[in-house]
């Protein structure tokens, strides 16, 4: 299978992190919930993880690189006040500022 579209997916947080097994048959994403997230891959869509903390979804099938990619996405999306989550390489989070004290 010769992979022609890619989707980098960037882990954010403390302790956050991801694995791959089975040759990128399954991936398993801790998040800080109390057990780990198990994803099982659909048919061609490869899954690799650089590092702990970003994923590379592949494929031949653009559409369903980019919908598992999206389940992925959804986890754990990031969010505004400190940016943790999971989030696409080339997505720009425009964070907030928060309370203000007096």
């Amino acid at each position: 299978m010769e992979a022609q579209f890619f989707r980098f997916l960037k882990i954010v947080g403390v302790g956050y992190k991801a694995r791959a097994e089975a040759q990128g048959r399954m991936l398993y994403l801790k998040l800080g919930y109390s057990h780990e997230v198990e994803l099982t891959v659909p048919p061609a869509v490869r899954v690799f993880c650089f590092k702990n903390n970003v994923v590379c979804c592949t494929g031949i099938d653009k559409n369903r690189v980019h919908q598992f990619a999206s389940a992925v996405h959804g986890c754990k999306p990031p969010e505004v006040y400190k940016g943790k989550g999971i989030m696409y390489i080339d997505e720009v989070i425009k964070k907030k500022q928060g309370k203000k004290s007096k």
